[in-house]
């Protein structure tokens, strides 16, 4: 029998793997991060991208998946510079879908451990919905290594805003727990996310800072439950299972006035985690 922190380890590999069967799906579904978001996370990398002046700021979106971080990075103009971005991905059916959406990005295979580009390449290494699935023990020195002095890394986290309370009701008729992000704050720097990362950088990276972000995605019914289906806990679930539980989801959505007509707002809080490389 396996002990329990091998059975833990093994269902977060399971779920780890269990993107790229629906990646076409994640890439259609999968909320976009608010802008205001992406730019605190690129702040420390504006001084480095100022020397010399102009030069566009050179970022890594780590775990890149299919992209949608990558997209938006690829987009941004901070000040008078835009952003060039490596994507790197491990899953070859997310990074197929990545280099399909988004031909004129350069996409490499790669994990986070074991970063395949070289010293000092990078003024930011940003991570979408990523972060959680790394070694951080071997991932941080990797980061480090790709990252000027004075650059930073950075995490972002999307999360359902279930301090509304009918968002909350949708994670009661799926019995799922959401993990709000916001939540990560409530017992200071030291602890949740930012401590998390703090502790596996700690001699190289200064202490992380944390800062969050409310915005929401337009959303139907039937839009929401296929964004649900593309998060791990649904997709590694008994089909007969996933399917009763996303019929109460279906369910309770129809029969609350805030989505039981069209289109509707989904509110969402999305945590950003930095730390500077020092």
């Amino acid at each position: 029998m396996d002990a329990p922190g091998q059975t833990a380890e093994a269902d977060k590999a399971r779920r780890a793997a269990s993107f790229g069967a629906v990646a076409s799906a994640y890439a259609t579904h999968r909320p976009d991060y608010p802008v205001a978001a992406i730019q605190w996370a690129l702040e420390p990398a504006l001084a480095l991208a100022g020397r010399p002046a102009a030069r566009p700021i050179e970022v890594t979106d780590l775990g890149a998946g299919t992209g949608k971080l990558t997209a938006q990075l690829a987009s941004l103009t901070t000040g008078s510079r835009g952003v060039r971005v490596v994507a790197v991905e491990p899953d070859p059916d997310m990074l197929a879908e990545l280099r399909r959406r988004l031909p004129g990005v350069t996409a490499v295979a790669g994990r986070a451990e074991a970063i395949p580009l070289p010293d000092a390449c990078a003024d930011a290494v940003l991570s979408g919905q990523a972060m959680h699935w790394f070694d951080l023990d071997r991932a941080m020195p990797e980061i480090a290594r790709v990252l000027r002095p004075g650059g930073a890394v950075a995490g972002l986290w999307n999360a359902d805003d279930d301090r509304v309370d009918w968002v909350a009701g949708v994670y009661r008729a799926s019995g799922r727990h959401n993990v709000a992000a916001y939540s990560s704050f409530e017992e200071g720097p030291d602890t949740g996310l930012s401590g998390w990362i703090s502790t596996a950088g700690r001699t190289l990276f200064w202490p992380a800072e944390h800062a969050g972000f409310e915005h929401a995605q337009v959303r139907t019914a039937q839009s929401l439950v296929e964004t649900f289906r593309t998060h791990s806990m649904y997709l590694i679930m008994d089909p007969a299972a996933r399917e009763a539980v996303l019929a109460g989801v279906r369910d309770y959505l129809a029969a609350t006035p805030q989505t039981a007509a069209g289109e509707f707002r989904w509110p969402m809080y999305t945590l950003a985690v930095r730390a500077v490389r020092r």
